[in-house]
């Protein structure tokens, strides 16, 4: 599987509008470009091989399905993994001959997906650390009135800093990384100690993300009942995420019907309480 320049352009400047704050806030720039889930059907399109992009985007959005960044700090960047980290596991599953369905498989991409994270917070933290530069000229402009050029500070200079720490970074790293993926291959062969540890290391990671996601859902220990029904029955039926999301929209809609039905009745309650107050006053 060979990836052109314009292809790593396409990916690096996907990189880039992951995490710019003028592509509709957060919400649709990192915490929708620049999720594992969403990158890996971008890089399947830009690479010509969707169903293994979602395969693999798949694997590693379970691994960070719970990463936060509370006051900037950043134990993994999402931006990297999703752009650099799937597009060379997907180089690799092709090298190594494996299915991005297996077991196998995605224990590889998970793996790809920890080692560019981490890396990735290098360029996350350079990012940040230029825009210091755009904001103090922004205090300038403040101190000045000239408001104007906020304008600039806000929608235009960001984009320098995503150019030399998201664009070119990114470009650079998946056009080069391919003959990389190949000499992994043949100085680290399939049967040899260094890939079993590391399919072993991978297909713990997700447990990983779904610890961190319990941690944050569970406050008490009737929160795991739902949890471990919706296990036993992905596990029973043998059913995919998509069709295991579908299932779970449904109980959670029922929740929430339930939930409404009795705020109603205790909102009707309490209003049969107060006529009945205001007629002996009366």
């Amino acid at each position: 599987m060979e990836i052109s320049w314009i292809q790593a352009a396409i990916l690096g400047l996907f990189a880039s509008l992951a995490s710019m704050p003028g592509m509709g806030g957060t919400s649709i720039g990192n915490y929708t470009l620049g999720r594992p889930l969403v990158g890996g059907l971008i890089c399947g399109l830009v690479l010509g091989d969707m169903s293994t992009g979602i395969l693999v985007g798949v694997a590693m959005q379970i691994v960070y399905i719970a990463l936060v960044t509370p006051g900037g700090t950043v134990s993994a960047d999402v931006r990297a993994i999703s752009y650099i980290g799937i597009p060379l596991a997907m180089v690799a599953l092709k090298s190594y001959g494996l299915s991005a369905d297996s077991a196998d498989g995605q224990a590889l991409a998970t793996s790809f997906g920890t080692m560019v994270g981490t890396l990735g917070t290098v360029l996350f933290y350079g990012t940040a650390t230029m825009n210091l530069v755009w904001q103090h000229m922004g205090w300038r402009s403040i101190e000045k009135g000239d408001f104007d050029k906020l304008y600039l500070v806000d929608m235009v200079y960001p984009w320098v800093s995503h150019l030399l720490f998201s664009f070119l970074p990114t470009m650079i790293m998946v056009k080069m990384g391919v003959p990389m993926v190949d000499l992994i291959k043949n100085y680290l062969p399939m049967d040899g100690l260094a890939m079993k540890t590391l399919f072993t290391v991978g297909s713990i990671l997700p447990c990983v993300g779904i610890a961190i996601l319990l941690k944050q859902i569970v406050t008490k220990a009737l929160d795991f009942i739902p949890f471990f029904f919706g296990f036993t029955l992905a596990a029973s039926l043998g059913i995919n995420l998509v069709s295991a999301t579908i299932i779970a929209s449904m109980f959670a809609y029922l929740n929430y019907r339930i939930k409404m039905l009795q705020l109603t009745k205790t909102a009707n309650a309490t209003a049969v309480i107060v006529d009945d107050d205001d007629e002996e006053d009366i």
